[in-house]
């Protein structure tokens, strides 16, 4: 019997993904294992093999297809002496073409054209929700209509994000019950016409960059951020003077390694990221996560680092990092930042941990607040280091390397007695560095 192979999902949150390159041609046989075809999603890109052995029957989504739902037919595998009919009647799915190129003729015409699916009840017509089965069973378990509810999927289904958004803007209606008499809706008023932002500049004097799905995510996570999670910031600066030699120390006595190259060269990011580390070791209180049942309090510390990507960023995650030395850290984070800007990264590597370091100083910028990354409670804003005038403790006046640092905290986690504690203990190994080697 022909086996359907399905979109898979790569990450629990995943609900679609584009499919980036096939790596068979239909009549090719595959055994497990076998890389088929290579799946990007909004973090990376991920290859996926054939756990069946057989014949590629037929496949169903070209390769450049974006926003494929999860769980969707991609492709057909044929067992021996199956054939290509056998396929055609095991996965009557619509094939998905390729996004033709721009200023291109008309698309091509796809393989098998199916009837038209049957409007959306959610998009004001037809008497059937389209609706992926998680939306529903959210939807139930909510008591909402999900016909009150407009769909953001492809083809207008209503998906995870679509329940989520109407439950947290109090937009939606009770489910019908069953034998109730039927009850014409309330009319609703009329939402004021978009602003057509293009309409404002002249045509021909800007470019049109469709957004890819990094930025999608980028989007809609940020902005879910700054709506949901009450912000808190506490800043502090740090005399760097102590950590630049204690480094340039380090490097000094870095052994060769076989082509005679230092072994490791710390950055001060990695000192950094130590110091947070062992600040969360010290004040656990802070080392958590907020939900809404009850506050996960975190055995080891795990720190994300943002990483510049193209077109939007990852934050890797370095586990257990209160327990690694610094040249540990370095070659970890080395590893992470050359995958991450090829999109190899897995998800179990830039998923969970509890707290998040955004390190701008490279750029010269002195100072910023960074937005929380769900579902972290903090996130450490790291600005460049420059000479500063200070005045010492005798009252003298001085020169100091100093580097300013700002910690956004999510308020229900974190407040600001916690946060200022977590700040002083940072602030501490950063400045008494050698702490961070015993």
């Amino acid at each position: 019997m022909p086996i359907d192979i399905l979109m898979p999902a790569l990450s629990p949150t995943m609900e679609s993904g584009n499919l980036a390159k096939w790596h068979v041609k239909e009549g090719d046989t595959v055994v497990p294992g076998d890389v088929i075809a290579e799946i990007e999603t909004d973090k990376a890109t991920m290859e996926v093999e054939a756990v069946d052995e057989g014949r590629i029957g037929r496949i169903l989504i070209a390769e450049g297809s974006a926003d494929v739902p999860v769980n969707q037919v991609i492709a057909v595998l044929l067992a021996e002496g199956e054939d290509a009919a056998a396929a055609a009647v095991a996965a009557p799915v619509e094939t998905l073409a390729a996004p033709s190129a721009p200023g291109s003729a008309q698309p091509s015409a796809p393989r098998s054209a199916p009837p038209p699916a049957p409007p959306s009840r959610a998009n004001g017509g037809g008497d059937r929700v389209i609706a992926s089965p998680l939306a529903r069973r959210i939807a139930a378990e909510s008591g909402i209509d999900l016909a009150a509810i407009p769909g953001s999927g492809p083809r207008g289904r209503i998906v995870k994000r679509d329940v989520d958004a109407a439950i947290s803007g109090g937009t939606v209606r009770p489910a019908p019950r069953p034998k109730a008499p039927a009850k014409a809706p309330a009319p609703r008023p009329a939402a004021p016409a978009p602003v057509e932002v293009e309409g404002l500049y002249e045509t021909g004097t800007f470019d049109v960059v469709p957004h890819d799905t990094i930025r999608k995510v980028i989007a809609r996570r940020l902005t879910e951020s700054k709506q949901t999670i009450p912000h808190f910031y506490l800043s502090v600066d740090c005399a760097l003077d102590n950590l630049l030699a204690l480094r340039r120390q380090i490097n000094d006595g870095a052994p060769a390694d076989a082509d005679g190259k230092p072994a490791f060269k710390v950055s001060v990011n990695d000192f950094v990221i130590k110091a947070m580390a062992m600040a969360l070791r010290d004040v656990p209180d802070a080392n958590v996560t907020w939900t809404e049942e009850a506050m996960l309090k975190h055995h080891a510390v795990d720190v994300g680092v943002a990483v510049a990507i193209p077109g939007g960023l990852i934050t890797p995650v370095v586990r257990g990092a209160e327990q690694k030395t610094l040249s540990a850290i370095s070659e970890e984070m080395k590893d992470f930042a050359a995958r991450a800007r090829a999109r190899k990264l897995l998800p179990e590597e830039y998923q969970g941990g509890a707290t998040t370091i955004s390190n701008l100083g490279m750029y010269g910028i002195p100072t910023f607040s960074a937005v929380i990354n769900p579902p972290h409670a903090t996130i450490l804003a790291v600005g460049a280091g420059e000479k500063r005038a200070i005045v010492r403790d005798d009252g003298s006046l001085g020169t100091a390397t100093m580097m300013s640092v700002t910690l956004s905290t999510d308020h229900r986690a974190v407040d600001g007695a916690l946060g200022a504690e977590l700040l002083g203990a940072f602030k501490r190994y950063i400045e008494n560095p050698a702490a961070m080697l015993v």
